[in-house]
């Protein structure tokens, strides 16, 4: 294949962006190898094999069965069928829950930001955006969820009475159950698939690529590589996610190591001057400089001039990902100090060094012993002049979209008497997302906001300043509508009569959606008011096994994707 052929990913938006508008243009999109990499099934066996749910027996015949689909001896209905019954007596509801620590722990640093660029270039078009493909809602509906992707078009088992019966639902998504589903979605909502787009990495999708007016084949396969090229179909592949080259585990390695290093060449400043303090603002500027050059972490910075004119002031950053810590020093430079969950104090030779550099460890579990902990923060901004870096989400969030806010920097800028100044890093997860070990090359979008004067804040307004300076995030984020939006629906379905109206996942096939989009199909659909948010930790850690019992998920963040039946 020559060069031409493999587009490269901006032109590829490019010409989604040059599209016509309107709601009539479709962007389907197959799911494992499309929008993640590899293959959700997989992480969803292993982590079974893993947490012991499966008997070796099982393991022996799902293994069996897989191998006969690869060799072509079992077709993708005899892979389902295979599958569905070892899972005859569990809950639906378990699956949901499963599928959500899948994504937590798998899926969601699967995620090609290239894909996700892409989507978001189609919604800016006004496309109707959805997922088509032979996977199940429980694997694809968190990742479905974060991408803000209405609908959701798959595979499905059959479920009674909440249970799982041991059969599958016919059609599945599959070859040409897949043009099945964009059919009945085009029927639905008056799409026009000879105009549309299906992006997809598999010859199994032959079917609904042929029929689409736009295929796009994405990260193809050698067999639709080669049909690609006959139909001079434009290619794209992306490499951001999934195995790395072997370089890029050495620009992790030495990224990394690369805090000792500067630590080290620091010493000479300390034992010839005596100042620890200008040691340490050596090291953190020539960390950042060092370990974002490894990397190929390039910085596109927009107000620059803000790092500098309010010093000493709390610097407050959206957290997504480790490279956040090596983008900040390069920014920062000097006079800071930071806070780090307790569990990085025992990191080898790396706590040290972030505790010699004014790092205060705190107890995230433990509120009061928190705030206890940050209270030499103060003095070191009173008395030692030093602006401190915090992120208030407290933790890293799974994806681009920004968490709740904590009120710890908020406390802190009143106590001190000091301005904040916000740091909004937009795509800081393509050098690595949350879970990931490698980093790789990529350039990081990052606006330093204007300093927010905190002198007339009091604690009794708190509330009122934290939504402030998270709005100014979400703002710069382009993620301000959506919250309203969320915020909007939220309140809708906590009327009364809409409790009641509000659709839920089903138990059986006939307590879905009144018009199905087809009959492996279900979309636009909400889920119920008992959806777990993707930012809360606390998702059910019970076992999925044919023993576990429907548990009631906590309250959260509704979301557009259902189900389908």
């Amino acid at each position: 294949m020559t060069k031409k052929k493999i587009a490269d990913y901006q032109s590829h938006l490019q010409d989604v962006l040059d599209a016509p508008e309107g709601a009539h243009i479709a962007a389907l999109f197959d799911f494992d190898g499309t929008i993640i990499a590899g293959y959700s099934a997989t992480a969803m066996l292993w982590e079974k094999i893993k947490r012991r749910e499966m008997t070796a027996e099982e393991v022996v015949e799902t293994i069996n069965v897989m191998a006969q689909y690869s060799t072509g001896n079992m077709g993708f209905s005899g892979l389902m069928t295979g599958a569905a019954k070892f899972m005859k007596g569990v809950t639906e509801e378990s699956y949901f829950e499963f599928g959500e620590e899948l994504y937590e722990k798998y899926i969601a640093r699967k995620v090609y930001p290239e894909a996700r660029a892409l989507i978001e270039a189609h919604r800016a078009k006004g496309h109707t955006i959805a997922i088509v493909s032979s996977a199940t809602i429980y694997q694809i509906e968190p990742t479905a969820r974060d991408l803000d992707i209405e609908h959701v078009l798959c595979s499905q088992y059959e479920v009674e009475n909440g249970e799982f019966t041991g059969n599958i639902i016919r059609p599945l998504c599959f070859g040409e159950g897949k043009v099945i589903a964009a059919e009945g979605l085009a029927a639905e909502y008056g799409l026009d698939l000879d105009n549309s787009y299906f992006y997809s990495d598999s010859y199994d999708d032959i079917e609904l690529l042929e029929r689409v007016g736009k295929p796009r084949p994405l990260n193809p396969n050698a067999k639709l590589r080669e049909v690609a090229r006959e139909n001079d179909w434009p290619l794209e592949k992306y490499e951001s996610r999934g195995q790395g080259k072997p370089v890029d585990y050495v620009r992790t390695i030495y990224a990394t190591g690369s805090l000792i290093g500067s630590a080290i060449a620091s010493l000479p400043i300390w034992a010839l001057t005596g100042s620890q303090r200008e040691a340490m603002n050596f090291s953190t500027g020539l960390f950042g400089d060092i370990a974002t050059a490894l990397t190929g972490c390039e910085l596109e910075v927009t107000g620059e001039e803000n790092l500098w004119t309010s010093r000493p002031c709390i610097f407050v950053f959206n957290h997504q990902s480790k490279a956040d810590v090596m983008i900040l020093a390069k920014l920062i430079r000097k006079d800071m100090g930071g806070v780090a969950k307790k569990e990085v104090r025992d990191t080898p030779v790396i706590g040290k060094l972030m505790e010699l550099a004014g790092t205060v460890f705190i107890d995230r579990a433990n509120a009061r012993s928190a705030i206890k902990a940050m209270a030499p923060l103060i003095d070191a901004i009173k008395i030692d002049g030093k602006s401190i870096v915090i992120a208030p989400e407290g933790t890293r969030t799974l994806s681009p979209k920004l968490g709740p806010f904590k009120k710890g920097a908020f406390h802190m800028a009143i106590q001190a008497g000091v301005p904040m100044v916000p740091i909004v890093i937009h795509n800081a997860g393509d050098v690595a997302p949350k879970n990931e070990f490698l980093m790789r090359p990529a350039k990081v979008r990052v606006d330093v906001l204007p300093v927010v004067d905190t002198s007339k804040w009091s604690v009794r307004t708190m509330n009122e300043h934290v939504a402030e300076v998270r709005g100014m995030f979400l703002e710069a984020l382009g993620q301000a509508e959506e919250e309203e939006a969320l915020e909007a629906l939220v309140n809708d379905e906590r009327t009364p009569e809409k409790k009641t109206a509000g659709a839920k996942r089903s138990a059986t096939p006939d307590a879905v959606a009144k018009k199905p989009v087809a009959k492996n199909t279900v979309a636009g659909k909400k889920p119920a008011d008992g959806k777990k948010p993707l930012a809360n930790k606390s998702v059910a850690k019970k076992p999925v096994s044919r023993s576990t019992s429907a548990k009631k998920p906590a309250a959260a963040k509704p979301a557009k994707v259902q189900a389908a039946e």
